[in-house]
């Protein structure tokens, strides 16, 4: 009989996010093998200001301070 292989985790994670001026960013994608299951939705900030920066470089628009982040519902 064959070996199992361990499953990979290849979905992700959507996050809605409010920034300190108001402005609102729904539904951002972070992989769910950063994210760390449930209960490791603290390093998400980290990765969605990352996330940002690259979008900044490359816009010239640079987005405020997040205020909050929450998963999307029907995460």
């Amino acid at each position: 009989m064959g070996k199992k292989r361990e499953r990979v985790e290849t979905g992700f994670v959507m996050f809605d996010i409010i920034y300190q001026d108001g402005t609102r960013s729904s539904h951002r994608k972070i992989p769910a093998s950063q994210i760390g299951g449930l209960d490791g939705d603290s390093n998400a900030k980290s990765l969605i200001e990352e996330q940002d920066r690259k979008i900044s470089d490359m816009s010239g628009v640079r987005r405020g301070p997040i205020k909050t982040i929450v998963r999307s519902q029907g995460q």
